[in-house]
């Protein structure tokens, strides 16, 4: 299936962990892709594995929490159809030095999550409303309960601004993902086992989430598949924000058969 042939997708944080699986589905489906990120090294690495699905790449380094920044890189695109906003803070560990100030935390958090979306979004949207392209934003279900430091804080501000932008914006579509648990090297660190294992999966399906799963959902939002849904936050998390913990752990002790005669 080839949905986004002579499209131009562009992806942040599209060098590494979701966003390069996402970049990669797009890839295989006929993108011209558009690579955003601060680390050249993985930028290099990132274009190279995209090229050799068959699909032209390029990447861009910019400082997404810089208007300027932004504005000087999206002033040089000459077309864009599909907008993904997947760069993000999400690592309590490099996000938070016990000498910061309640501020620097904010600015922290904010310019990485919210900013980044917000001048990414705003600059790109005449090329999107003139190809009628559409925005998937990446949240998170951390948005839905409380989270160390203000990753939540600043991933519902993140799916406010869908709803805002796709009211704004119109007709060009502006959907979110909420990932649960995805398996990237951050989770493999937050799961305390070194080969990524959870002693009590974050899911209903007992496992983590692919990248793969969540650049499927990406790539449904971005088709005409979706062409009547705007102003949505579409939940990829395995069933997790369904439960309460105390059922998820009776599930655990006796099973799945509670209602089945098992």
């Amino acid at each position: 299936m080839m949905r986004f042939t002579e499209k131009v997708v562009l992806i942040t944080g599209g060098n590494s962990g979701i966003g390069l699986a996402i970049a990669e589905r797009f890839a295989r489906e006929g993108a011209h892709m558009i690579l955003v990120g601060r680390d050249p090294g993985k930028g290099s690495a990132a274009v190279a594995k995209i090229k050799d699905l068959g699909a032209e790449s390029e990447f861009l380094q910019i400082d997404l929490s810089s208007e300027a920044a932004v504005r000087d890189a999206v002033g040089q695109l000459g077309k864009l159809d599909v907008l993904v906003n997947n760069a993000g803070l999400g690592t309590r560990r490099t996000a938070v030095n016990p000498d910061d100030t309640p501020g620097i935390r904010w600015d922290r958090w904010r310019g990485a999550n919210l900013d980044a979306t917000y001048y990414m979004t705003a600059y790109c949207l005449p090329l999107l409303k003139k190809s009628g392209g559409n925005v998937i934003n990446i949240s998170s279900t951390a948005a839905m309960h409380g989270n160390w430091g203000l990753y939540g804080v600043s991933k519902a501000g993140v799916e406010a601004l869908t709803r805002s932008f796709a009211t704004e914006a119109a007709p060009v579509r502006v959907n979110a993902i909420s990932p649960g648990w995805i398996s990237t090297d951050a989770t493999v660190h937050a799961s305390g086992n070194a080969d990524g294992s959870w002693e009590l999966p974050p899911s209903l399906l007992g496992r983590v989430g692919t990248g793969a799963e969540i650049a499927g959902a990406v790539t449904f939002l971005a088709s005409e598949d979706a062409s009547f849904v705007t102003g949505q936050t579409l939940i990829v998390d395995g069933g997790l924000t369904t439960m309460d913990f105390p059922s998820r752990t009776l599930l655990n002790d006796v099973g799945n058969d509670l209602f089945s005669g098992g």
